[in-house]
């Protein structure tokens, strides 16, 4: 693994001796010394620094006006004042102008170096977010905002998918955005113009779906004033998603498969049929072939809907998507909300990347907006954060809480143990399934599930192949 390169330092004051002091004592870190602001400026304006350290009792304007031009040059570039006063007033008019962080002298060496890697870090992370913020002011294609590998994976099949006229079947925990992917096929397909139509099977009243899919004429059943289209219908020519398929009820799952298989449907109270071009994508967060096991869903309705399949990823397998999405919302939620808030803090955006969104996307939308309405800096805070994000602290080992409110499914176990083994194994995917005590199809099945892409590292032996069978 090649060694980062070292924390670029510039160290203005303008006592010369204390300046070489700095250079010598910060090993491992690339320091250049100078004595005075214009100089100061000077660097900064021409050469790429991580942090800036300077004495607040520079000669001229002083240190803060060092900290405010700095801020004008490269707003992402963090200043540490020095002082030999430490006062508390000293410190926060610092801090107003824009110091990241402020050392007293005598300095402590550990401590100082402490802060200028934290600075670095910070640095890291605004620049980070910027480049996110650009990608997103850029526009997103078809409402998918993402770069990372199960997302990138995930838009081939979207690609392929809206080619042909095949039903989809998408799956994925609820909230991962399995209605924005189906919309992506949409308009991404030769149906593009035509009619977009989503409904939540769910959310229907059991005695109303049949009514809703498929229509009714006047006088079907009490309340039905008047003839009314169905969605299949209603979506002719377009596309029909059927959001939460595995909660259709049994006794209409014969009625749908029909529909799909002879391209008509019949009204509730009807007695012919209205044909329909329409092309449907399903969407569950239900284990369906488990379902098909229980009887409760049937398995001739599973294959018609399943020609096509797709796994929508969490959003915890998707890295630094995360930023990318938080800065989506936060720039429609402080636009709707006439607000000034333009970024995302070092430290807010930091728990975000390793909170585990078990509510997904949406979790996250809900999140980004709350924040914003409680936002009164530019920037969001962790502080602006929900208390289960706030507190959330990551951990490098599996810990079971006494708390039923933050104990996760076994699943969920599973898969972080196993991306924590691969992490630790470089990726070595043949490696990590003999730690795991799996076969490599089996672990590349789970790898597959979870959105991380695999590539075959050799041909399995024959002797591997039978073990993977029994």
């Amino acid at each position: 693994m090649p060694d980062q390169d070292p924390i670029r330092v510039l160290a203005v004051d303008d006592d010369v001796r204390f300046c070489e002091l700095l250079a010598d004592t910060l090993t491992g870190m690339s320091v250049a010394t100078v004595t005075s602001e214009a100089d100061a400026f000077a660097r900064v304006h021409q050469f790429d620094f991580d942090v800036v350290l300077t004495d607040l009792n520079l000669g001229g304007a002083g240190g803060i006006a060092v900290v405010q031009r700095v801020a004008e040059l490269d707003a992402e570039l963090p200043v540490i004042v020095i002082t030999a006063f430490g006062s508390i007033d000293t410190a926060v008019a610092a801090m107003r102008a824009g110091a990241y962080d402020f050392v007293t002298k005598p300095i402590e060496i550990d401590q100082l170096r402490f802060t200028i890697q934290r600075a670095a870090a910070t640095r890291g992370l605004r620049r980070e977010v910027r480049k996110l913020r650009e990608r997103i002011e850029g526009g997103a294609d078809s409402g998918i905002i993402g770069e990372s590998v199960p997302t990138r994976r995930m838009l081939e099949r979207v690609d392929r998918f809206a080619s042909v006229d095949a039903p989809v079947l998408l799956r994925g925990e609820s909230g991962a955005g399995k209605e924005i992917v189906a919309h992506a096929i949409h308009l991404r397909s030769r149906r593009r113009d035509a009619p977009w139509v989503a409904v939540n099977v769910a959310a229907l009243p059991t005695s109303l779906i049949e009514a809703e899919l498929f229509g009714h004429t006047r006088g079907a059943f009490t309340g039905a004033n008047e003839k009314r289209q169905g969605l299949f219908v209603r979506a002719d020519g377009g596309t029909l998603l059927l959001d939460e398929i595995g909660e259709l009820p049994i006794d209409l799952q014969p009625k749908l498969l029909r529909a799909l298989e002879e391209r008509v449907v019949r009204p509730v109270g009807s007695d012919s049929d209205v044909p329909f071009d329409v092309r449907v994508i399903a969407a569950t967060n239900r284990d369906l072939e488990a379902a098909v096991e229980a009887g409760s869903f049937r398995e001739d309705l599973f294959f018609r809907l399943s020609v096509l399949d797709l796994e929508v990823p969490p959003l915890r397998v998707r890295g630094r998507d995360i930023l990318l999405l938080a800065q989506h919302f936060l720039q429609r939620f402080a636009s709707a909300a006439e607000k000034n808030v333009r970024e995302i803090g070092p430290d807010a955006a930091q728990r975000l990347l390793d909170y585990p969104w078990p509510g997904n996307v949406r979790e996250l939308r809900n999140a980004i907006e709350r924040a914003v309405t409680l936002a009164d800096g530019s920037a969001l805070a962790l502080l602006d954060f929900p208390e289960r994000i706030r507190s959330y602290a990551r951990s490098d080992v599996l810990v079971v809480s006494h708390n039923p409110t933050e104990l996760v499914p076994l699943e969920i176990v599973e898969q972080r143990y196993i991306l924590r083994v691969l992490e630790a194994v470089g990726d070595n995917k043949t490696q990590a399934a003999k730690i795991l005590g799996l076969g490599r199809k089996t672990l590349y099945r789970k790898l597959e599930r979870y959105g991380v892409m695999v590539r075959s590292e050799r041909s399995s032996s024959p002797e591997e192949d039978a073990a993977e069978s029994e």
